[in-house]
């Protein structure tokens, strides 16, 4: 089976999420997206960051009505810092019946030669790439393992969302209710 890792911190998880999962299950050869939940992003600040096991409750209860996807806490079990190539090599060696694909957006392309071998990763992995708002062209775009996937331009943030909860305001329509509600309860980012 052909699966798409969607790796992120998912702080929260939102509705930009989860249209952008569907729009690649739909418009690519992946079958199921798994979203692998990152304990922290080596390239990002660990500040204001939830614990990983709530962030994974959080995409457990956004997604619990698909079938398509699945929940990964496969980061939270491997040591830190966590890099892509190594999560990759470790499914792949775990599930040899699958074919993983890497989920990112095109801003990402910009920074990619950074990752930990990268390299190896566009070597053995197709780039499954998402428009996003602001991406600066890249000639990555055109490596013969790197698809760009049509889907609808996104500017949804988690930090905005975490802005409003802070300041009291309403967030309906950019979270799954589940999560705010969940959120809510918890009082997480108040």
């Amino acid at each position: 089976m052909k699966i798409g890792l969607f790796f992120g911190s998912f702080n929260p998880i939102h509705i930009g999420h989860l249209i952008i999962a569907e729009t690649i299950k739909e418009n690519s050869d992946v079958q199921q997206v798994w979203f692998v939940v990152s304990p922290h992003n080596p390239l990002k600040s660990k500040s204001g960051l939830l614990h990983a096991f709530d962030r994974l409750n959080m995409v457990r209860l956004a997604i619990a009505d698909n079938p398509h996807f699945r929940v990964s806490d496969i980061e939270l079990h491997l040591p830190e810092p966590n890099y892509t190539i190594h999560t990759l090599t470790y499914l792949s060696e775990k599930y040899p019946q699958h074919e993983f694909q890497l989920i990112m957006g095109q801003d990402n392309l910009e920074h990619f030669h950074k990752w930990k071998n990268y390299q190896e990763i566009l070597h053995y992995y197709t780039l499954l790439v998402y428009p996003r708002p602001g991406a600066k062209p890249n000639e990555l775009i055109h490596h013969p393992h790197v698809k760009l996937i049509e889907a609808p331009l996104l500017d949804i943030s988690a930090t905005f969302i975490r802005k409003q909860l802070q300041q009291g305001k309403s967030v309906k329509y950019l979270l799954h209710p589940d999560v705010e509600s969940f959120i809510r309860f918890k009082k997480f980012y108040q």
